[in-house]
């Protein structure tokens, strides 16, 4: 099953996986809810899946969640042009096997797609070095330990400028996101690092080196 909000595209990976041997597009679906009714109408084996659904919630991520509970044994591979931190990691604890970014090659996208159905999990080479990456806390081979490594780098950002004395409508304007998104990430710092309070968090921020303490 194809979900992707864009019907062109949509359209052109329908023609290339109807292509491969043994591959069957069984539906696709240009909305979470269009997406979350088919897994359950269709059962697909696989859905490929874009994380960005037009403007309307639920996102991509909302819509992952929902067809694996309907359906827990649909392979997801996520195909989208999303590269951040936060979209990588949300996917893959969401339920995806696989994460790709539109620029993959139909080469690569074939790969994936059996790997993924074959219950195998994969990663496209730039988001595979940011995993390793987050795994291991290194930027790269010989670097300093990232510092926090459970945070994703959106939320080391935030972190960074709460403990530099920012409030939340300045971390907004600095990195130019909602106050609900900086209110989420913030939350999100919290609950990771166990601190019960903002300052705690703000302690933890500078004994780690962050904050420009």
């Amino acid at each position: 099953m194809l979900v992707d909000d864009h019907p062109v595209f949509r359209m052109g990976l329908s023609i290339l996986l109807e292509a491969l041997p043994g591959v069957t597009v069984v539906a696709e679906a240009g909305t979470a809810e269009a997406a979350v009714a088919a897994v359950g109408a269709y059962g697909p084996d696989l859905a490929v899946v874009d994380l960005h659904l037009g403007d309307r919630l639920p996102s991509g991520i909302d819509a992952i969640r929902a067809m694996l509970r309907i359906r827990p044994g649909t392979a997801v591979l996520v195909l989208t042009m999303l590269d951040d931190d936060d979209s990588v990691f949300a996917a893959m604890r969401t339920g995806a096997r696989g994460y790709l970014l539109k620029g993959a090659g139909p080469g690569e996208i074939e790969r994936a797609v059996r790997a993924v159905a074959n219950g195998e999990v994969i990663l496209g080479p730039a988001v595979a070095s940011r995993a390793v990456a987050y795994l291991t806390g290194l930027r790269s081979p010989g670097a300093a330990p990232v510092p926090l490594p459970e945070l994703t780098v959106r939320e080391r950002e935030v972190l960074d400028l709460v403990a530099r004395g920012l409030d939340n409508p300045a971390v907004s304007r600095r990195l130019v996101l909602s106050q609900k998104t900086v209110r989420n990430h913030v939350s999100n710092i919290l609950a990771k690092l166990q601190a019960a309070s903002r300052s705690e968090a703000v302690v933890r921020a500078r004994e780690a080196g962050l904050g420009g303490a």
